[in-house]
């Protein structure tokens, strides 16, 4: 891959140059190849990807924990059925199904028809997960998916029934996918990014791990720790932060290099 630096607002006083980093795939390389670097994509075409704070689960270390099964017993009437894409019939119902959900979730027209529409036309969802209410027969939700064959799965967009929001159906959606993946011996699962205290549901899976901006970690305190960071006032890049490096590094940017992910020769 081929990686653009594209620079954001610069913090002169704090010496701070911020670049977001964007991966090009080039010819041979699979998304999965770029998502096990810790690129998401920003384009539903697989265009460009960036690199960010997302969260995976490693499946080979999943074990449904007590409150995994805790979710999936609430509703245990719902089953689920994966389908590829073009078996799924995108109808005028469920089209407003998903609106009615988006503009509830994300703010009014946030997401368009026209986006809508777009995503469950787009190169990015292969499959979808059909959940349904097995005493009423009634469709209650649907997760749309990229999977590139036991590699990995990309847990994409999720719209659910809202009367079933006292059930957790969200959680149950998203626990059933990370339970059902890991039964077809799926490498990962990627649940997206995780920037905020209310992103961190996407941790509650043994298995879990996050990338921190030079290889994936599976400590969550310090991914507490970056969360907590970001809410006050940002002096300092992260690596040059003597806590950070004290807490989770000992202190060594030499341990950090080690860790990395990311070699590039000039040789």
């Amino acid at each position: 891959m081929k990686l653009l630096f594209s620079e954001y607002k610069s913090a002169y006083s704090h010496y701070i140059f911020p670049y977001a980093i964007w991966a090009i795939p080039e010819k041979g390389e699979t998304p999965a190849m770029i998502f096990n670097h810790g690129f998401l994509p920003a384009s539903r075409e697989f265009a460009h990807f960036y690199l960010c704070r997302q969260v995976r689960v490693d499946l080979s270390k999943f074990s449904p924990s007590s409150e995994n099964r805790r979710i999936m017993r609430k509703c245990q009437d719902i089953r689920c059925q994966l389908i590829s894409r073009n078996k799924f019939h995108y109808t005028p119902g469920w089209r407003e199904f998903c609106k009615h959900y988006a503009d509830i979730k994300f703010g009014k027209d946030v997401m368009t028809y026209q986006r809508l529409d777009s995503l469950f036309n787009s190169k990015i969802v292969t499959h979808l997960l059909l959940f349904t209410d097995s005493a009423t027969k009634k469709d209650v939700g649907v997760v749309t998916l990229y999977l590139e064959k036991k590699a990995m799965a990309y847990y994409y967009y999720s719209f659910y029934d809202l009367n079933y929001y006292d059930r957790n159906l969200g959680m149950f959606m998203m626990t059933t996918a990370v339970d059902f993946f890991a039964d077809e011996r799926f490498d990962y699962v990627y649940l997206g990014s995780c920037y905020s205290r209310n992103a961190m549901y996407k941790t509650q899976f043994s298995g879990a791990e996050f990338f921190n901006g030079f290889h994936w970690s599976a400590d969550l305190k310090e991914l507490k720790f970056l969360i907590q960071r970001d809410q006050g006032a940002v002096t300092q890049h992260l690596i040059e932060t003597e806590e950070y490096r004290e807490k989770f590094h000992d202190a060594q940017l030499a341990q950090i290099a080690d860790a990395s992910d990311f070699t590039i020769s000039l040789l």
